[in-house]
């Protein structure tokens, strides 16, 4: 039965690239990980307001994760666009920005923490709620797969050669395309 190692290459072939996605997604955001931390110790420890620090590493970060994303983690998908695709990846990234804000400025503010390794711990755990989101948000909405050609009419009429559209309406009908004006 040749359709079994068709199913087994198909699904092997899917898990490598899933793989892939997941290894280089992790490297993204393991180098993003270091500039967002790294920024908001950096802007905190200088005298900027958690919040505000929160703010700028996010951006920075956010920018290079777009790139590293678009052109290794999600490069063989579908291209839509680099402006909507950078349009979509910043709301995404707003909403999970939001919630990074609002866990560290509820653990500063309401909390009354001042200490900058209770807030980075904030930080930290609000960057792990929030690559779950863009993860799945990514591959949905900001670089979706590519959409094949699945029906075999499609694959047929994509294989056969073109013809002068007179002479593949009478093959159709069942004239011979070799007999002129027939």
């Amino acid at each position: 039965m040749a359709l079994v190692p068709a199913l087994r290459r198909r699904a092997g072939s899917t898990w490598h690239l899933l793989l892939k996605e997941l290894s280089a997604f992790g490297a993204v955001g393991a180098v993003c990980f270091a500039i967002d931390v790294g920024l908001f110790q950096l802007l905190y420890a200088s005298g900027t307001g958690a919040v505000t620090a929160k703010l700028v590493s996010t951006v920075v970060s956010t920018t290079a994760a777009y790139v590293g994303h678009r052109f290794w983690s999600f490069a063989h998908r579908e291209r839509t666009g680099y402006r909507r695709e950078y349009v979509v990846f910043v709301l995404v990234n707003g909403l999970t920005l939001l919630v990074g804000l609002a866990v560290v400025a509820i653990v500063r503010h309401p909390l009354g923490q001042e200490h900058a390794l209770v807030l980075q711990a904030a930080n930290v755990g609000s960057i792990g709620l929030g690559t779950v989101v863009r993860w799945f948000a990514y591959r949905r909405w900001v670089f979706p797969a590519r959409v094949e050609a699945a029906t075999g009419a499609a694959i047929e009429a994509a294989a056969a050669p073109t013809l002068p559209r007179a002479r593949a309406g009478r093959r159709m009908a069942g004239a011979d395309p070799a007999t002129p004006g027939v």
